[in-house]
């Protein structure tokens, strides 16, 4: 199973960014064991256009270009569907049980997604009731994608 990450805004330089790395990197070293082949980030660059919809449009085609054919797509929302850690490592190895070769997270810019856009089958996920600034959501999937791998490894990291 690949993990793609696809988001508005770039993070590199920033300390977020290093964080969001840190994460990625210890995930990755778990992940093939756990039959994760790949955990990439994609970005793409926010819009510069005035209006608030016709960034939101240009932002959604964007990602979407980027997600790759057959993917799972789920979607960071603060109207979304929030999840234990558990919950979530559980969600990952369903889709991987399931022989889903592909999940594709994806995180929209400082104006958030248009849900009318969005691909019918896609899952809306909620890191809490709180909105959450774009860059900070990307460190804490990356955080949760590690945590997962933890807990389908039996690392002793997660305790909860």
């Amino acid at each position: 199973m690949r993990i793609f990450i696809l988001a508005v805004g770039q993070i590199r330089g920033t300390p977020e960014g290093k964080l969001c790395d840190t994460y990625l990197e210890r995930a990755r070293s778990l992940s093939r064991r756990l039959g994760i082949a790949l955990i990439e980030v994609v970005e793409i660059p926010t819009s510069r256009l005035r209006e608030v919809r016709s960034r939101i449009a240009e932002e959604w085609q964007k990602l979407a270009s980027r997600i790759p054919g057959a993917a799972q797509v789920i979607v960071l929302d603060c109207r979304g569907k929030p999840m234990t850690s558990e919950a979530f490592a559980e969600l990952l190895a369903s889709e991987r049980g399931k022989g889903s070769q592909t999940l594709a997270f994806v995180i929209g810019g400082p104006d958030g997604l248009d849900n009318a856009q969005l691909p019918r089958n896609a899952r809306m996920l909620a890191f809490g009731a709180a909105t959450w600034p774009h860059l900070l959501v990307r460190v804490m999937l990356a955080e949760q994608i590690y945590r997962a791998a933890t807990i389908l490894a039996g690392h002793p990291y997660h305790r909860g």
